[in-house]
């Protein structure tokens, strides 16, 4: 991990997953939902590595949202 975007995103990625296992009734349709958020946070860290800072931390934070939505749902 070399950037910023690299660490927030691998971080976020990481308790998405964790708050699925230990938060979840781990439903197929809950994890779907967060497989797009997945990817939404690796497109994110490409617009960082990229020089789009300002639409890397954007999609970040609407990631972070929508997926405690899910998870509250969920």
């Amino acid at each position: 991990m070399a950037t910023l975007f690299d660490f927030a995103t691998v971080v976020c990625f990481l308790a998405m997953a964790g708050a699925f296992f230990f938060l979840t009734a781990r439903q197929p349709r809950t994890l779907l939902h967060l497989l797009l958020v997945g990817i939404a946070f690796g497109i994110a860290n490409q617009l960082g590595n990229a020089g789009y800072v300002l639409f890397g931390f954007t999609l970040i934070i609407f990631g972070i949202g929508y997926s405690v939505m899910i998870i509250r749902q969920g």
